[in-house]
């Protein structure tokens, strides 16, 4: 039982549940940074490259073959779903670092509002010191 109570008080901590919400809300943005890659970010590049997929570029290692009515698959290198998902990654890497250098814009900003100072009058005592140490000096 103690296990299960040290279990249950590391699954309750906040930075554990803090991280839970950040996988699933980070998978949700990354279904829709995926959607914005394949609906409206690669079909004008593909239109400016003839109309290419890159998921369907390969290079074609051995071609699939028939023995004996049984067909025999090729053995490709698919370098253009490679080509697909680098892509993918750049693209979301962006938009994060575009989000959190707002983030980060929004909270300096909100940090450095100027705090109006009154101007600092010295104190009686810092008065005195100065002119004793101004009558020493001209002496």
């Amino acid at each position: 039982m103690k296990l299960w109570k040290e279990f249950k008080e590391f699954a309750m901590r906040g930075s554990v549940i803090d991280l839970a919400i950040g996988v699933i809300i980070g998978s949700a943005f990354g279904k829709i940074v995926s959607s914005l890659v394949a609906d409206v970010i690669m079909p004008p590049i593909g239109l400016l490259i003839s109309g290419i997929n890159f998921t369907d570029l390969k290079l074609v290692l051995k071609p699939a073959e028939m023995v004996n009515d049984v067909q025999t698959p090729a053995v490709t290198l698919n370098y253009g779903n490679f080509l697909q998902v680098a892509f993918d990654f750049l693209i979301v890497a962006f938009v994060i670092f575009l989000l959190i250098k707002g983030i980060n814009n929004f909270l300096k900003k909100k940090e450095e509002k100027p705090v109006p100072e009154a101007t600092a009058q010295p104190s009686k005592e810092e008065i005195l010191l100065t002119e004793i140490r101004d009558i020493l000096k001209e002496k």
